[in-house]
């Protein structure tokens, strides 16, 4: 794999006319663009895809491998998709597609994972040519020491191997990337951010972000119509948008200062913090509404006191000083008192 990577491409591959449209599009937008400096772009599209529902739609399957087929002989862009499974992976290999990925839900079970680096190893071994490198996105859990173990199964191939940071639950998790930089620096990592926050408005920002810490590249849902998609319409981006995340470029070190990682680990934490406090507030607010309908006031003291000693007790374990809390708690209470009056 080289240095800066981006792989660009719908979530799914719907139907031929919309995986050509957007792969000549983002072609033209990269490749053939003299002021991309990207080293290497790579069209992505779902074949197979793991839902959450079986309402919902739950790929193309095999007949999207002839598509991708097209998109490398006619455009001349190695295409990438993803597997579950064996049999998934052969059928990939057959198709003489060179690049595949694990996702986070079966990243998650390091039996599956196990399988498909079993068989990986005996089609690799059989033809050397069959893949060119294989992306492992991080497990839907935060759990680095998952992520390392993945990576060390799919490395027994010989094979090119990459990251894919895609956090969790529309969060970064920023700790689990750099946890494992720390421990693997000789694994390029790659940004997700269609994934990590499932809103295409925020895709630009996080490339951003990605290139500050010195992510290896991004993958990046692009859709030729966004809003007709079959799956995650809210996250996919058009393909004018590609350019823009080319300014961008990954700096391909993430040799980014230990200062500029826990910022970013200190931002998620604020936001953490302030989503909380929301619920906290709207929880409030209902409370408010139950005391108006039976005639219950409003201020509860003794309620009150009950809660701020249990919160100056923690922060006597925890060596955070308790006139912080107190404040912290005081302003906390006002504000609710606020929502319910």
């Amino acid at each position: 794999m080289t240095k800066s990577v981006f792989i660009l491409g719908p979530c799914a591959a719907e139907t031929e006319e919309q995986v050509m449209a957007t792969a000549k599009a983002i072609k033209r937008l990269t490749v053939d663009d003299a002021q991309c400096t990207v080293d290497d772009i790579i069209f992505r599209a779902g074949i197979w895809k793991p839902r959450t529902s079986p309402n919902t739609f739950q790929g193309i399957g095999t007949e999207g491998l002839y598509w991708l087929q097209r998109v490398q002989a006619e455009i001349g862009l190695d295409c990438a998709t993803e597997v579950v499974n064996t049999e998934q992976l052969q059928a990939v290999a057959d198709a003489h597609i060179p690049y595949i990925w694990i996702g986070a839900r079966t990243s998650a079970n390091p039996i599956a994972v196990q399988e498909i680096s079993d068989a990986l190893c005996a089609l690799t071994e059989r033809n050397k040519h069959v893949f060119k490198g294989v992306f492992i996105k991080n497990p839907v859990n935060e759990d680095v020491a998952l992520w390392i173990g993945n990576i060390e199964r799919l490395e027994q191939c010989g094979l090119p191997i990459a990251a894919i940071h895609r956090g969790c639950n529309h969060h970064p998790c920023w700790k689990m990337a750099y946890e494992l930089h720390q421990q693997r620096p000789d694994i390029p990592i790659l940004l997700d951010p269609s994934h990590m926050s499932g809103d295409s408005n925020r895709v630009p920002e996080l490339c951003a972000k990605g290139a500050e810490l010195g992510y290896n590249g991004y993958m990046v849902e692009v859709h030729i119509q966004p809003k007709e998609a079959w799956s995650d319409a809210q996250q996919q981006i058009e393909p004018n948008a590609v350019k823009r995340l080319t300014m961008h470029d990954a700096q391909c070190t993430m040799h980014a200062t230990e200062l500029l990682w826990q910022r970013a680990m200190m931002d998620e934490t604020d936001d953490a913090l302030w989503s909380i406090l929301k619920q906290r507030m709207d929880i409030s607010q209902q409370i408010g509404v139950w005391k108006k309908a039976h005639g219950v006031d409003i201020v509860q003291p003794e309620r009150y006191q009950d809660i701020l000693q249990r919160r100056l007790t923690w922060a006597a374990a925890h060596n955070i000083r308790p006139e912080a809390v107190r404040q912290i708690m005081d302003a906390i209470h006002t504000e609710s008192v606020r929502i319910q009056s």
